[in-house]
Protein backbone atom coordinates (compact mmCIF):
# COMPACT_ATOMS: atom_id res chain seq x y z
CA UNK A 1 0.00 0.00 0.00
CA UNK A 2 2.83 2.41 0.82
CA UNK A 3 4.20 2.10 -2.68
CA UNK A 4 0.78 2.88 -4.15
CA UNK A 5 -0.15 6.05 -2.29
CA UNK A 6 2.08 7.47 0.42
CA UNK A 7 -0.59 9.99 1.49
CA UNK A 8 -3.14 7.27 2.29
CA UNK A 9 -0.51 5.27 4.16
CA UNK A 10 0.53 8.24 6.31
CA UNK A 11 -3.11 9.10 7.13
CA UNK A 12 -3.85 5.52 8.10
CA UNK A 13 -0.77 5.34 10.34
CA UNK A 14 -1.87 8.55 12.09
CA UNK A 15 -5.33 7.04 12.67
CA UNK A 16 -4.01 3.80 14.20
CA UNK A 17 -3.23 4.18 17.94
CA UNK A 18 -0.17 1.90 17.61
CA UNK A 19 1.09 4.30 14.89
CA UNK A 20 2.12 1.57 12.46
CA UNK A 21 0.59 -0.69 9.85
CA UNK A 22 0.15 -4.36 10.66
CA UNK A 23 2.93 -6.73 9.76
CA UNK A 24 2.29 -10.32 8.63
CA UNK A 25 3.57 -11.53 12.02
CA UNK A 26 0.82 -9.55 13.79
CA UNK A 27 -1.84 -11.54 11.94
CA UNK A 28 0.08 -14.81 12.33
CA UNK A 29 0.25 -14.33 16.12
CA UNK A 30 -3.54 -13.98 16.34
CA UNK A 31 -4.05 -17.05 14.15
CA UNK A 32 -1.55 -19.07 16.21
CA UNK A 33 -3.37 -18.12 19.41
CA UNK A 34 -6.79 -19.06 18.06
CA UNK A 35 -5.40 -22.38 16.81
CA UNK A 36 -3.79 -23.13 20.19
CA UNK A 37 -5.17 -25.02 23.17
CA UNK A 38 -5.27 -21.71 25.06
CA UNK A 39 -8.20 -20.64 22.87
CA UNK A 40 -10.13 -23.92 23.11
CA UNK A 41 -13.10 -22.31 24.89
CA UNK A 42 -13.47 -19.41 22.44
CA UNK A 43 -16.37 -19.74 20.00
CA UNK A 44 -18.15 -17.42 17.59
CA UNK A 45 -16.09 -14.30 18.15
CA UNK A 46 -14.66 -11.66 15.87
CA UNK A 47 -11.08 -10.75 16.65
CA UNK A 48 -9.99 -7.42 15.21
CA UNK A 49 -6.24 -7.35 14.64
CA UNK A 50 -6.01 -3.69 13.70
CA UNK A 51 -3.75 -1.89 16.16
CA UNK A 52 -6.75 -0.25 17.84
CA UNK A 53 -8.11 1.43 14.69
CA UNK A 54 -11.68 0.27 15.42
CA UNK A 55 -11.52 1.82 18.89
CA UNK A 56 -11.02 5.36 17.59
Amino acid sequence: MGEYNQGITEALIKAIPFRRLAQPQDIANAVAFLASDEAEYITGQTLSVNGGLAMV
